[in-house]
């Protein structure tokens, strides 16, 4: 069955899971830098975090971004930057500014 013939709660459901499926991957996936999915696929971890807080904005449920981050990466986001995150080197950064167009508008890098 195609998703647009899904009712709505289902549809949402399917979703959600996809979501948290992601997530858990991503979560696994600490070798996978931010910055090379970014270049790659114009989001990272972040990006996810930006978006599950502007959805909770719109619902009116008090979230900050570190809670958001928090739910993204599986610990306060320090703690992954500190045990997981590697330095950035030059060609990734250029490859980052070359990509920049292709960047998630909830990036804020575009």
């Amino acid at each position: 069955m195609k998703i647009e013939n899904i009712d709505e709660k289902t549809r949402t459901e399917i979703e959600a899971a996809a979501f948290r499926g992601l997530v858990a991957h991503l979560q696994q996936r600490k070798d996978a830098q931010n910055i090379d999915i970014m270049n790659l696929a114009g989001f990272c971890r972040n990006c996810l975090s930006k978006w599950m807080l502007a959805e909770a904005e719109t619902r009116d449920v008090e979230m900050s971004y570190d809670d958001a981050r928090e739910a993204v990466y599986g610990m306060p986001y320090d703690d992954w930057k500190n045990n997981h995150q590697a330095q950035a080197t030059p060609e990734q950064k250029e490859k980052f500014e070359n990509t920049k167009p292709l960047h998630a508008k909830i990036s804020g890098h575009n």
